[in-house]
């Protein structure tokens, strides 16, 4: 399929699943079925490399392909890779992945796809200043957009709060394994989120993550002074942000160019 729009390829990466997407830019709509191959475990870099392959090549798409990768994505070098094989720490996506594709290839963190999501076809669409997307799940993933742009990698998710990780007692996954109520987890997750805003002074805060499926058990305990709003797309996040994220890179390329 030939790029005949303002369309482009949008693929997520995960632990446990690959998908991807054909995504009308000026609305942030799928305009196709998603596709998804499971994630090869151990997943180690070449095999995974070929997984992200067969997602692009199920859509014969010859324009923009964006990647959301689970790490720290540095000019589409791997720096983390907590949830994947260590062998990807150093690698490039854009030398391993990039020459396969076949169209140009954007590369970032899935947190900051989801980021980019919001902000731009979302809950965030319209917001100025500094908007904070944060995912409660497994860990905390935290996007920074400000004024509409992505500050990339921003890692807010590992901050040290009263000594530890804020991902061991304010991720959702820390509710189940220290046994805390809906009420004593909420806590937890204010006291994060007070300390975000006492950094950062965001406008808004977009919750996103498996949790905000039930927002009534845990969302009336949160109070920070910083407004509240749940996330639009949950599942979608990833592949939108990833192919929104290539408008700033052919940007990028445009005035290299130039």
């Amino acid at each position: 399929m030939s790029e005949t729009r303002n369309v482009a390829l949008g693929i997520d990466v995960g632990g446990t699943g690959i998908k991807g997407a054909l995504v009308d830019l000026d609305t942030g709509q799928l305009v196709t079925d998603r596709f998804r191959l499971d994630t090869p475990q151990p997943a180690r870099p070449a095999d995974v490399a070929d997984a992200i392959v067969a997602v692009a090549d199920h859509f014969d798409f010859d324009g923009p392909v964006g990647v959301a990768f689970p790490g720290v994505v540095l000019d589409g070098v791997v720096h983390t890779a907590a949830n994947l094989h260590p062998d990807w720490i150093g690698l490039s996506l854009a030398e391993l992945i990039g020459p396969r594709l076949r169209g140009p290839g954007t590369y970032l963190n899935d947190a900051d796809a989801a980021g980019l999501a919001e902000s731009h076809f979302g809950a965030a669409k319209g917001t100025d200043g500094v908007v904070l997307l944060v995912t409660l799940g497994t860990g905390i993933g935290v996007a920074m957009i400000s004024d509409g742009r992505l500050v990339a990698n921003s890692e807010l998710g590992h901050l040290e709060l009263d000594g530890v990780d804020a991902e061991t007692y304010a991720a959702a996954s820390a509710r189940k394994r220290n046994g805390h109520s809906w009420e004593e987890w909420a806590g937890h997750a204010n006291h994060y989120l007070e300390h975000l805003e006492g950094l950062v002074w965001p406008k808004l805060f977009v919750l996103g993550g498996g949790i905000t499926k039930n927002p009534e058990k845990w969302l009336h305990y949160l109070h920070p002074r910083t407004p509240i709003v749940l996330a639009q797309h949950i599942n979608n996040a990833g592949i939108v942000g990833a192919a929104d994220a290539t408008r700033q890179g052919r940007a990028a390329e445009t005035a290299a160019a130039g």
